[in-house]
């Protein structure tokens, strides 16, 4: 067995692993601007338009720690090849999907296998890196996670528009088939096996509990608003506390056994991690329900076609990406203020696009406002991202970045179910219209985030 002493990754394999974390990130975008195209050509409805999306974050969402834990056991390059070949057929999978049921059942699929990659990735670098390297590998790693978005926008929307050979929206899955088979190949040559020494045990009860729990969340959000709440959706939704309870005793039981939970209650228990999660998740289910309505608004309202709408978000992208760097200048001489001026940033950008709406202004308008929103949506993120994982206690630091991005893309898939619902059902009204109801819901969150992290400002600043 290869042991962490010994495995080293050198630049090439680095750039095979960056490579491999850049495949999973950019599909979480790429098919946002398609969403119109596919929902035209396979006759999908709204509803099922969501759940190409939130599907994908769901399965994701549920087996990422859990593909943590078989990269620590069983080897971390080893997981790394059986994730990258599970994403790739499940992307020509989706690319021959003939129906908008089969587009979604292919979507989960690949947000599974998608999940098995960032975990093994970030442990190669972990393992594989000598410490005066780790640093700037890791900051590597940040950079194309914020690269990603404007990668996915911008190739999904130019794949589409470009229909080579009449294959239309199939394109932006089809074009990881080669990219994946390249990676899988210098996985198995350049990447170095590493696993843990003392590897954690797999939680299947939690993984399994978590899994329902935001399957019926999903289920409720996704298709009340569209049949009408029949009672059998407000029953699923009434569930979801009840199977969080069961949750919540499961794992203080796998404790109690001696063994690791999936999501540790000592980690979501600690006040300071509580309080930022209550913070993050309705930020980001806001802000994954406005990436939902953006590509279909500018292009359903405004007229763009699939690569000028790629083009029209790449401001945002772009100040998404800046704000991600700067997030630790700024915290040095803010500290947690960040947070809430992130929060203001961002509620200044909805309000410039409500304008816009009100006006009946050229598309174009939108951009200072859409970089805003990229912009504060950076800072918020970032900076509790850092709060959150300066408060879990050292020995649950693994499991800690877990719950938290757990967390992240769990609020994301539910803001997809919530806000897509909302936004289809109103889009029979206008689209301007539904766009600014999703606008509103996005403003008030961001307002409530800026009066929350004025107060914890300043309460860290009396201490």
């Amino acid at each position: 067995m290869t042991t962490v002493e010994q495995a080293k990754l050198g630049r090439a394999g680095l750039a095979v692993v960056l490579l491999a974390a850049l495949l999973p990130m950019t599909d979480a975008f790429i098919v946002n601007v398609a969403l119109p195209t596919i929902g035209d050509e396979l006759g999908a409805s709204g509803a099922e338009l969501e759940l190409v999306v939130a599907g994908y974050g769901l399965a994701f969402t549920v087996f990422l720690v859990l593909g943590g834990r078989l990269g620590d056991a069983f080897g971390r390059r080893r997981v790394l090849v059986a994730g990258l070949v599970g994403f790739t057929a499940a992307s020509l999978w989706c690319a021959v999907a003939g129906s908008g049921g089969w587009l979604v059942a292919a979507r989960v699929a690949q947000g599974a296998a998608a999940a098995l990659i960032p975990p093994q990735v970030l442990g190669t670098i972990q393992a594989a890196v000598v410490p005066q390297r780790r640093a700037r590998a890791m900051s590597f790693y940040a950079a194309v996670a914020g690269f990603a978005a404007i990668l996915g926008l911008v190739l999904g929307g130019v794949l589409v528009a470009a229909d080579l050979w009449g294959m239309s929206w199939r394109l932006v899955f089809l074009v990881n088939l080669p990219l994946g088979v390249v990676a899988v190949v210098l996985a198995v040559v350049l990447v170095p096996e590493t696993r843990s020494p003392r590897p954690m045990g797999v939680d299947l009860r939690g993984t399994a509990l978590l899994a329902l729990m935001i399957v019926l969340l999903l289920a409720g959000l996704n298709r009340g608003p569209v049949l009408g709440w029949p009672w059998w959706t407000a029953g699923v939704l009434v569930l979801v506390p009840v199977v969080a309870v069961v949750l919540w005793r499961t794992e203080v039981r796998v404790v109690a056994r001696g063994r690791v939970p999936l999501l540790p209650p000592s980690v979501l228990a600690t006040p300071p991690v509580r309080r930022g999660l209550l913070v993050v998740a309705p930020f980001l289910a806001a802000w994954a329900g406005y990436l939902f309505a953006l590509p279909l608004t500018v292009q359903d309202g405004f007229g763009l076609g699939p690569a000028a709408a790629g083009l029209a978000v790449v401001p945002m992208s772009a100040a998404f990406l800046a704000g991600s760097f700067a997030v630790p200048w700024l915290r040095a001489r803010r500290g947690d203020g960040v947070l809430g001026l992130g929060a203001l940033v961002q509620a200044a950008g909805v309000a410039w696009l409500l304008g816009v709406l009100a006006s009946g202004a050229v598309v174009w308008w939108l951009l200072p406002g859409l970089v805003l929103v990229g912009l504060g949506q950076a800072l918020v993120v970032g900076s509790s991202q850092i709060s959150v994982l300066g408060a879990v206690p050292p020995e649950f630091a693994g499991a800690g970045g877990g719950v938290l991005v757990t967390t992240q893309q769990g609020a994301m898939a539910v803001g997809v179910a919530g806000l897509g619902s909302v936004y289809t059902g109103l889009s029979g009204a206008g689209f301007a219209t539904a766009f600014a109801v999703v606008l509103g819901v996005q403003l008030v969150v961001a307002s409530a985030v800026a009066v929350v992290g004025q107060r914890a400002a300043m309460s860290s600043s009396a201490i």
